[in-house]
């Protein structure tokens, strides 16, 4: 398969050509959006969604318990379907849990300290209850756990990949958009859980519906799944895709193209479309990796995209209530994408993180 057409198939699968009906069903479609980031992430689900979503739409999935934030897989927190999160973590956890439990070794906590955080988040948010992060901090330190440093997150995450907690409903914010989800039991906001017979298979089905034409190698990248695991996935959901070429695979049912859909888009920092393959090169040619990231810092800067290749990158400083200075551009590739239709991404992006 030529890399047009790669990148063609690949603008469907992830809605960017062939926008879902609402922004639960964009995120049901991907299954699990990158969103350390926690705009990037609302954002990337806006892009992908028909009828322009604004933020507080977005935020309207979390609150109504659609959607929540939690560590699906590689120790970064996605933004997933709630009724999703428990089947995903059981075949993505354990391995992450490993790594987690030594962190926390470092830091002076061993499991029976998990075990003490985790009855001290079961006292403080059962039946409904939910707390900020300071306000779990605050409780933890009086039930005797302590938070210094990185503690406070690496026992977050732990209890997070037990499935004991999760982010849900937004914290709302006056004068701006907000960064911070309410922590909440696992148990009390997921009330509709899936549970798929093969839940490996599911996984790898989902994630090719979601950003085919990939493969397994592109599937232990995104889960963090070694890659004899991944190629058991690959063969026992192989029945319900399409090979399209040599260890390629698509959904079997396509989503429908938009003959309106924009040629230029302005994705999200960290976004699925450049991030969650093993070869970044079909979306972003390899001289400019480095100005796209991941950097230094570990950061994947905010891209603009045309017709499916990132030729530039771009900056905004509004969703983090700094100032309300517009997104600005950065074209990376002369003449790759016309003044005018990187503008309108932008306005777009602006019209979704002011409303």
């Amino acid at each position: 398969m030529d890399v047009t057409a790669l990148r063609a198939q690949r603008l469907r699968s992830h809605r960017l050509s062939a926008p879902a009906a609402s922004v639960a069903d964009a995120a049901a479609h991907l299954l699990a959006t990158q969103a350390q980031e926690f705009w990037g992430g609302r954002w990337a689900l806006a892009l992908r969604s028909r009828g322009a979503p604004t933020l507080r739409q977005v935020d309207a999935a979390f609150d109504r318990g659609d959607l929540v934030r939690t560590w699906t897989m590689r120790g970064t927190l996605h933004i997933v379907p709630a009724r999703d999160a428990a089947w995903m973590l059981e075949v993505t956890a354990h391995r992450q849990l490993r790594q987690v439990s030594r962190v926390l070794a470092q830091e002076g906590a061993d499991d029976d300290t998990v075990r003490h955080a985790e009855r001290i988040a079961r006292a403080a948010l059962r039946g409904g209850g939910r707390l900020t992060r300071a306000e779990f901090a605050a409780a933890l330190e009086a039930g005797g756990v302590r938070t210094v440093g990185q503690r406070l997150y690496h026992l977050i995450l732990a209890l997070g990949l037990r499935g004991v907690v999760c982010w849900g409903p937004v914290v709302a914010r006056d004068g701006g958009p907000t960064r911070e989800q309410w922590l909440v039991l696992g148990e009390d906001w997921i009330s509709d859980a899936a549970a798929p017979a093969d839940p490996l298979a599911e996984l790898f089905a989902r994630y090719i519906a979601g950003h085919g034409p990939a493969g397994a190698r592109d599937f232990a990248w995104w889960t963090g799944l070694p890659l004899t695991l991944s190629r058991q996935a690959a063969a026992a959901a192989s029945g319900s895709l399409l090979e399209v070429d040599e260890g390629l695979f698509v959904a079997r049912v396509q989503p429908r193209r938009s003959a309106t859909a924009a040629a230029v888009v302005a994705l999200p920092p960290f976004d699925e479309y450049y991030l969650s393959y093993a070869d970044r090169s079909v979306a972003c040619h390899p001289a400019l990796h480095r100005a796209v990231g991941p950097g230094a810092n570990g950061m994947v800067k905010a891209a603009i995209l045309a017709r499916g290749e990132v030729v530039g990158t771009w900056t905004h400083s509004l969703a983090v209530g700094r100032r309300a200075d517009a997104p600005l551009p950065e074209l990376l590739v002369p003449d790759a994408a016309a003044p005018a239709a990187v503008a309108a991404a932008l306005d777009r992006y602006a019209a979704f993180i002011a409303g």
